[in-house]
């Protein structure tokens, strides 16, 4: 069956654009922002740059294009697309586990994120009521540790974000999908340039650019490298179904090889603004540059304090965070609905409400590995810590790198042309050896290395 025969259940965007928009919320998230930059800053500025647009270009490229082609070529959920594309290019349908340990990886992501996500809310009400106004270090740790501790204020949060998210998904892809993206990107686009200009003029903005572009190759070592491929491949939403779903939806005139390109510019480039606005503040206030949750929810809450603008600035800040999470979850939970609406023939909104649900649930244990079950630990510490760990080091790489195996060694020359008909036959030979040889090599490398062996 052909892809012109065969329609999506969901319908399709509306435009390239459209499309775009999606995938890069998709991608664009947490990781972007308190994750990309200081990693370009403590692995060699500059110089690291180079090294990780090669490597997003040679892994994470020929990935995103191999599970868009999975998706338009399917036209159903991962783990559907998986195996009609098993049975017409393998003869096998044991393909679909793939797409189910993608959409697996999806569900437990977004159960804890959410939660993450939910934080954000709370610092935006307590940065407009100017709490942390010339505070100092101690203060703002013991609000970090006041919110981990209290699960009422946790469940409030998870839950609004969750409601927001199972809201957006219920509508579908034209009055959901592409209505939330349309108003969030832009709208993180706008805040992004307004601080960045407090950031010009407020912070520290020569040392924030040393720390991100002056280049220093002597740090460039193994380990860099190491941290340069793995960030290439998270940083896209690859592996977790998200991609193939939204590439399901895109129509067949439209060019993968192209939009892909944009995508992972557009990721590049938000990453890079973000570190821009961030640590020029944080330098202007003497603070070490961090990442991860410290970098948000300590780090930078005492920066807004002790500047002007602060309180307006800070808050800006943090409904940026909301809509980059927002945008985000909203690719993590429609494949898991799309999936369940296939299979059951239920509506939208059922589907939604019952994924929601399910994910809201796994949610409480990300909660309560904060303080009831802090001290409940195993394999890699608490059951937030194996969650995470589970998924994003270990399923997200198996899946992203079975996807990209079955589009380059066993889907047939004449599919995947057809998918990249708009390609060069240089283009498409060059795809084709990156999805065959350079990026499984480099997962399997991401895969070992999180596990432990190297």
């Amino acid at each position: 069956m052909s892809n012109i025969e065969r329609k999506s259940l969901h319908g399709h965007w509306s435009s390239r654009l459209m499309f775009i928009l999606a995938v890069s919320g998709s991608a664009i998230g947490l990781g972007n922002i308190w994750k990309f930059p200081y990693i370009v800053g403590v692995n060699g500025g500059g110089a690291f740059v180079i090294v990780y647009l090669i490597c997003i270009f040679s892994i994470g490229l020929p990935i995103m294009i191999s599970e868009i082609m999975i998706g338009r070529k399917g036209r159903r959920n991962p783990i559907t697309s998986m195996k009609i594309l098993g049975v017409e290019e393998t003869g096998s349908s044991g393909w679909k586990i793939v797409g189910f340990i993608g959409l697996l990886a999806g569900f437990l992501i977004l159960s804890f994120y959410s939660v993450i996500a939910g934080w954000t809310f709370h610092y935006f009400l307590l940065t407009l009521q100017g709490l942390f106004i010339e505070t100092n270090a101690i203060e703002v740790n013991t609000v970090f540790s006041q919110l981990t501790a209290s699960i009422s204020k946790q469940l409030i949060y998870h839950t609004i974000f969750m409601t927001l998210t199972v809201t957006i998904i219920s509508k579908g892809v034209k009055n959901g999908l592409e209505k939330a993206v349309y108003f969030m990107m832009p709208s993180l686009l706008i805040i992004m340039v307004i601080l960045l200009y407090y950031s010009v003029t407020q912070g520290n903005f020569s040392e924030g650019l040393s720390f991100l572009f002056k280049p220093d190759f002597s740090i460039i070592t193994p380990s860099a490298i190491l941290v340069a491929m793995g960030h290439a491949f998270f940083t896209l939403s690859l592996g977790m179904g998200c991609v193939v779903m939204y590439g399901a939806y895109l129509q067949n005139h439209e060019s993968i090889f192209k939009t892909s390109i944009i995508i992972v510019l557009c990721d590049t480039f938000i990453a890079l603004f973000a570190g821009l606005i961030i640590f020029p503040i944080v330098f202007a206030n003497n603070l070490d540059p961090a990442a991860g949750p410290g970098l948000i929810f300590q780090t930078l809450p005492l920066a807004f304090g002790q500047i002007d603008g602060g309180i307006l600035f800070g808050a800006l800040f943090f409904v940026l965070i909301s809509f980059a999470a927002l945008t985000s979850a909203i690719s993590l939970l429609e494949p898991s609905v799309a999936w369940l609406i296939e299979s059951t023939k239920i509506n939208r909104l059922t589907a939604a409400i019952l994924m929601g649900l399910l994910i809201w649930f796994m949610g409480l244990f990300t909660i309560l590995s904060f303080n009831n079950l802090s001290n409940f630990t195993f394999w890699k510490g608490t059951i937030f810590d194996n969650i995470d760990f589970f998924a994003s080091n270990i399923l997200l790489p198996i899946s992203g790198l079975l996807f990209t195996i079955f589009t380059s060694w066993f889907m047939s020359n004449k599919s995947s042309k057809n998918e990249l008909q708009d390609t060069t036959i240089l283009q498409y030979r060059i795809w084709q050896f990156l999805a065959k040889y350079i990026a499984p090599l480099a997962v399997i490398i991401i895969l070992i290395n999180f596990i432990g062996i190297i």
